[in-house]
């Protein structure tokens, strides 16, 4: 059994980080709160997201697992604007999620989850440690778009840095740390990551939030930021690519 209420914005911008890397999804529920572990048909990203009650308006929950196409979440979206609340309801018999916005109801056939297994998230003790406002990472990935297809995240005890390098053109973005919120960099590190998942991340988590960056020398990165007024966490892993001599 699952029943609860919403914010529309506070969905749209948990469908915006998921949609990301997968479209269809399982949820896990329980009275507690709601986990989702995700990785993309390619491997090389993987998100969990955890949402507690609060981020909700009402919560209500047995534990269930809930699969769902995010396309179709999306077009239940369209039909709210900022400010409303979309009522949530499981049909157990069903088997389908109804959802309510305003006078409209939408009600969508759940997905069979029984092949939708949890990824194990991986346990990384990564060396740099940086905090920095999502805007500054929305600039630089504006600045490296349409130049290369990877991009390269730096750091070192002064400075983080993105840098692009094409063909003929290149772009950088430094930021010292008096432009970040933290830094914490025994040593330099340097990894190169695919800038079309990095992109598409950075470009879905809202302006204004605080992003926490931990990067080691060709280790995947780990992207952690909150949601939902501090009520939802996500973490983000992104593999590297690995240069062959």
């Amino acid at each position: 059994m699952f029943k609860a209420e919403i914010k529309s914005e506070t969905l749209k911008g948990l469908v915006n980080v998921i949609s990301t890397l997968i479209d269809e999804v399982k949820f896990n529920i329980t009275p507690e709160g709601v986990v989702l572990k995700a990785v993309d048909p390619a491997h090389v990203g993987m998100i969990e997201l955890s949402m507690s009650p609060k981020a909700f308006e009402s919560y209500s929950a047995s534990n269930t697992e809930i699969g769902l196409d995010l396309d179709k979440v999306k077009t239940v979206l369209k039909l709210s604007t900022m400010g409303d609340i979309i009522s949530i309801e499981q049909d157990e018999a069903k088997g389908r999620l109804v959802f309510k916005v305003g006078s409209v109801t939408r009600s969508m056939n759940l997905i069979e989850t029984s092949n939708m297994n949890d990824p194990k998230v991986p346990q990384l003790s990564l060396s740099a440690k940086i905090g920095v406002l999502v805007d500054h990472l929305q600039k630089g990935i504006r600045a490296a778009e349409a130049i290369s297809d990877h991009i390269a995240l730096k750091a070192d005890s002064e400075s983080f840095e993105l840098s692009c390098t094409g063909d003929t053109d290149d772009a950088n973005l430094k930021l010292l740390k008096k432009d970040l919120e933290s830094l914490d960099v025994p040593s330099p590190v340097c990894s190169m990551f695919p800038l079309d998942y990095f992109s598409n991340l950075i470009k879905a988590i809202p302006a204004g939030t605080l992003v926490k960056i931990e990067l080691d020398s060709d280790y995947p990165v780990c992207i952690k930021f909150k949601l939902a007024g501090g009520e939802a966490s996500a973490f983000y892993f992104l593999a590297p690519r690995i240069e062959s001599d």
